[in-house]
């Protein structure tokens, strides 16, 4: 990687994490235009992937700023418990699909399809589950919590997006956009954090010559904090543009994402 990449990257990233527009596609869109002829090392493969995962940790952040009254009220514990009770899915079913999920990250049509298919339903969301009640946390019950910690298993797919699978499926179960969006940015913490953390786990054993070299390390620190500065300016803006407009502007914009990913893989302009 370079500082250029590094710096496009993380500012993809910050921008598209917590949009249902599929940070991933948007990886896979930004690599091929920045390095269309470039041949990785397995070592710059796995270091690229790393970085992908780890500068969501700026992402997290964003959030924890943002609501920061909301996750250190320790009073509030029905709030934690209901967190944990909707990670709960994803953290089963990633740890028992954890290769195959690396796996489709290396197919770009899958990414597309699942782009196609999310972009559709979010087209139509607001008329399948236009009817909603519930809009504050309070209200919010463990079942639906867990609910909609399923619905975010669907978006272990890459190009599913884990903001739209969860934003969706607050709506299926009751909740206002805007608050179907918060919870969806308050789930990606320990969501998020699992699994970068169990990334870094995993690079630590396996490679742990990239976390060794200074300049990896430094990209990674840089990389957060770019992410970290988009991540705080996008999530405002998304929850100001909720509140007053549907989502179908990011159905189409997913369907056009979906359409061009699938037309670089057809020409061979990226691989997978």
């Amino acid at each position: 990687m370079t500082w250029l990449d590094t710096i496009v990257l993380s500012i993809v990233e910050g921008i598209t994490e917590f949009l249902p527009i599929s940070s991933t596609g948007h990886m896979i869109i930004t690599d091929a235009i920045m390095n269309p002829n470039k041949t990785f090392t397995e070592q710059e493969r796995e270091f690229t992937r790393l970085f992908e995962v780890c500068i969501q940790l700026g992402a997290i952040l964003s959030v924890v700023v943002l609501y920061w009254k909301k996750f250190f009220d320790l009073k509030r514990m029905d709030f934690y418990l209901k967190l944990i009770v909707a990670v709960f899915p994803a953290l089963v079913f990633g740890k028992l699909f954890s290769d195959k999920i690396d796996e489709l990250l290396e197919s770009p049509t899958t990414v597309a399809v699942a782009l196609l298919v999310g972009g559709v339903i979010l087209l139509f969301v607001e008329k399948m589950f236009g009817k909603s009640s519930t809009d504050h946390e309070e209200n919010l019950s463990f079942k639906k919590s867990f609910l909609i910690g399923m619905w975010q298993v669907i978006a272990m797919i890459p190009g599913t997006s884990r903001s739209a699978a969860t934003i969706i499926g607050g709506m299926q179960q009751g909740l206002t956009r805007r608050f179907a969006a918060e919870f969806s940015f308050f789930l990606a913490v320990p969501t998020m954090m699992a699994a970068t953390g169990y990334k870094l786990l995993k690079a630590v054993k396996e490679h742990p010559e990239m976390l060794q070299d200074k300049n990896n390390l430094m990209m990674l620190g840089v990389g957060n904090v770019i992410a970290f500065v988009v991540a705080l300016l996008a999530i405002k803006t998304f929850i100001q543009y909720v509140q007053k407009n549907s989502l179908k502007a990011f159905g189409v914009y997913r369907i056009i994402v979906g359409i061009v990913i699938l037309g670089l893989s057809m020409s061979g302009y990226i691989k997978g």
